[in-house]
C-alpha cells in the first residue's frame, strides 16, 4: 500500500471509505471496453465524489484502481482520472505528476500505434497545462502547452490531425497566458495568429472556430476590456452551451461590472453544468460553488 493511499484513507471516516472502495473490490475485473463492470462503476463513483467535492474519497478509489489495474492501458486511464481529481483542488504539481505517468504509457505505444500515441501525448500534455493555467501556475502551464505541441507534431504520416490544429491550440494557449500575465500586446498578437491559422485551414476551422470567441473574451476579461469580454463570452456560451468554464468567465465579467444578479445566474448555470470529470468542470464546479456559497 502506498503512502498516498494511506493518507487518502486517513482523510475520511472508515465507514465512508469502505463504501467508496466496495465497488472497486467486490468483483473480478472485466474487459476494459465493457460499458459497465466493477472498474467502470468505481470510476464513475470516483468522478461523482469529485463533483460533490469529496476529493479524498474520490482519490482513494482512483488509487485503488491504479494498484489493481489489469494492464498498462487501464492503469494510465486511472492515473488520468487522478490528475483531474487533483485539478478540482487546483493542485497543479500533483496533476502534472500523474499526467506524466500517462505520458509514459503513451511513449510505450509509439511503435505499435504512432499516430494515436503522439496524438494522445499532445492531448495529455495539453490537459495538464489546462489544469495548471486554471490553478494559476502559468510557468508550468506554458511548459506543458509547448511540450504538448512538440509531441503532437511528431505524429508520422499519414497524419490523423493536421499541424494547423496544434499550431492553433498553441496560439490559443499563448494568448491566454499572455493575458493572465497582463501583457495585452502579446495576447492580441497571439489572437491574431490564431485567426490566421483558422483562416488557413477551413477543414480544421470547421471544428475549432467555435473556440475563438472564448479566446477573444478570455483575453478581454483579463486585460480589463469588459465590453468586449461580455460580447465575445456571450457568443462563446451560445456556441458551447454545455461548457461550464465559459459560463464562469461570463459570470466573472458581470461581477467585474457590478451586475451581481446576472453573475449569480451564470455561476448557478456553471455549477449545474459542471458534472463531468474534465478540466473545465474541475475549475468551474468548485469556483462556482464558492461564489454561490454551496457546500
Amino acid at each position: 500500500m502506498t503512502a498516498e493511499i494511506r493518507g487518502a484513507r486517513r482523510a475520511m471516516p472508515p465507514m465512508l471509505l469502505a463504501l467508496c472502495l466496495a465497488a472497486a473490490l467486490s468483483a473480478p475485473v472485466h474487459a476494459q471496453d465493457e460499458p459497465s463492470g466493477p472498474r467502470v462503476d468505481s470510476t464513475r463513483q470516483g468522478q461523482r465524489l469529485d463533483t460533490d467535492g469529496n476529493h479524498a474519497a474520490a482519490r482513494a478509489i482512483f488509487l485503488q484502481l491504479i494498484e489493481t489495474a489489469p494492464d498498462p492501458a487501464a492503469k494510465a486511464a486511472a492515473q488520468r482520472r487522478m490528475a483531474i481529481s487533483y485539478g478540482f483542488e487546483g493542485n497543479c504539481a500533483k496533476a502534472v505528476g500523474y499526467e506524466e505517468l500517462v505520458l509514459g504509457y503513451w511513449a510505450t505505444r509509439e511503435s505499435a500505434e504512432p499516430q494515436n500515441a503522439f496524438f494522445q501525448e499532445g492531448e495529455t500534455a495539453n490537459e495538464a497545462a489546462r489544469l495548471c493555467i486554471d490553478a494559476g501556475d502559468l510557468a508550468t502551464a506554458e511548459r506543458m502547452y509547448r511540450r504538448g505541441n512538440e509531441m503532437a507534431l511528431k505524429e508520422p504520416e499519414p497524419k490523423t490531425h493536421p499541424r494547423s490544429l496544434w499550431d492553433y491550440r498553441l496560439a490559443h494557449a499563448m494568448a491566454r497566458l499572455a493575458a493572465r500575465r497582463g501583457n495585452a500586446a502579446e495576447a492580441h498578437r497571439q489572437v491574431d495568429q490564431a485567426r490566421k491559422i483558422l483562416a488557413s485551414d477551413s477543414a480544421m476551422a470547421a471544428g475549432q472556430a467555435r473556440y475563438l470567441p472564448y479566446l477573444v473574451g478570455y483575453v478581454a476579461l483579463y486585460t480589463k476590456d469588459f465590453t468586449t469580454a461580455e460580447t465575445e463570452l456571450t457568443k462563446a456560451t451560445e456556441l458551447n452551451k454545455n461548457d461550464p468554464f465559459m459560463q464562469v468567465l461570463l459570470a466573472m465579467t458581470y461581477e467585474k461590472t457590478g451586475r451581481k444578479d446576472l453573475a449569480m445566474e451564470r455561476y448557478r448555470k456553471a455549477y449545474d453544468l459542471a458534472t463531468g470529470h474534465t478540466p473545465p468542470a474541475a475549475f468551474a464546479r468548485p469556483y462556482a460553488a464558492r461564489k454561490l456559497g454551496a457546500p
